[in-house]
């Protein structure tokens, strides 16, 4: 538990299980043979293994926002597209304040069509003001005016000022109005939009953990899925083996259930540290040691053409080159079913 706590993302135990026919008895017996042969560590110099099982990556789909579900339209074990719709929440809280919101731009926008009116207004009173101000200077120095007459005019027009200026003010505060309004029915969709779950990307689901009728909370999982895009065995190996593995090199993996088949896999990942062996994977003397943990990752494009036959629960053997002078053993040439 520890282990997995460290690893990151919860990874769910998968076994590669490649579907194939009741084998003779003397081929069954020839199997055997090989296995344990593989088991009791009969492999040529430069070959190591290590027991591990095959692992997928778990993804969660989680509710973002608390609600009701109204449906599940998946099941445990349907395999489902990136994008799918795998459950909806009841949105009918959303819906109302969406309704409010767009509602709200209405009025905004009504109340930017009367501000850009009393603009246009100001500026009219402004101009006459303006224009009685100068006829009244001229009325001043032509002595045909008095100076609390001038005074009067100057007054006007800065008060038409002031109301032209307070005009533009309104006309900019319902253009700003509008913006917040229209950013609060993008919001309101978006939470819409998220009151839908779909799948991130294929996979197939692991587990149903809610049912329809169910309130979620925000961050609750209602299903897992499993990439079956990414794929791979997890083996634990001792320093003086670690040490030898190069990433990006051909490894191989067989399982218990289908030994007569070899799965071609690709060295991607050697842990940096060391770290203990855990416990479901090796024996109790193994234990003591410590182990770098090596990820043999399984081509996507042989996943997807083995789908189907995609298991949980299932044990193996990885094997993995120490130096790259060494070749594949016969019983370890890459074989597929047909």
């Amino acid at each position: 538990m520890r282990l997995a706590r460290r690893l990151g993302p919860v990874l769910a135990a998968t076994a590669f299980v490649l579907a194939a026919g009741v084998a003779s008895a003397p081929a069954q017996s020839r199997l055997e043979s090989l296995i344990n042969r593989l088991r009791r560590g009969s492999l040529p110099e430069g070959i190591a293994k290590a027991n591990g099982r095959i692992e997928a990556v778990q993804v969660d789909v989680a509710a973002k926002y608390p609600g009701r579900l109204l449906e599940v339209t998946v099941e445990e074990g349907d395999t489902v597209e990136a994008g799918a719709a795998i459950a909806r929440i009841d949105a009918a809280e959303y819906e109302a304040q969406l309704r409010g919101a767009e509602a709200q731009v209405l009025r905004a926008r009504e109340a930017r069509t009367e501000a850009e009116a009393l603009v246009a207004q100001r500026e009219s009173d402004l101009g006459l003001a303006n224009t009685e101000l100068r006829r009244g200077e001229d009325l001043f120095r032509n002595g045909h005016a008095t100076a609390q007459q001038l005074d009067q005019r100057r007054t006007r027009m800065r008060i038409a000022e002031a109301a032209h200026r307070a005009a533009l003010a309104a006309r900019e505060q319902a253009g700003r109005a509008i913006e917040a309004a229209e950013a609060e029915v993008a919001r309101l969709k978006a939470v819409l939009a998220d009151m839908v779950l779909v799948a991130p990307r294929r996979g197939r689901v692991q587990y149903k953990l809610v049912r329809s009728g169910e309130v979620v909370a925000a961050g609750q999982r209602v299903v897992t899925l499993l990439d079956l895009a990414d794929v791979y065995m997890t083996i634990f190996l001792p320093a003086r083996d670690a040490g030898g593995v190069i990433l990006g090199d051909a490894a191989r993996i067989i399982l218990d259930p289908v030994p007569q088949y070899v799965v071609p896999a690709t060295v991607s990942f050697v842990a940096t540290e060391a770290q203990f062996t855990p416990r479901a994977v090796e024996t109790a003397e193994e234990r003591e040691k410590l182990m770098f943990r090596v990820k043999l990752q399984i081509d996507s494009g042989l996943l997807k053409r083995y789908e189907r036959q995609v298991k949980t629960g299932v044990r193996g053997l990885g094997f993995v080159r120490t130096s790259m002078e060494a070749g594949w053993p016969t019983d370890l040439a890459v074989k597929l079913p047909q």
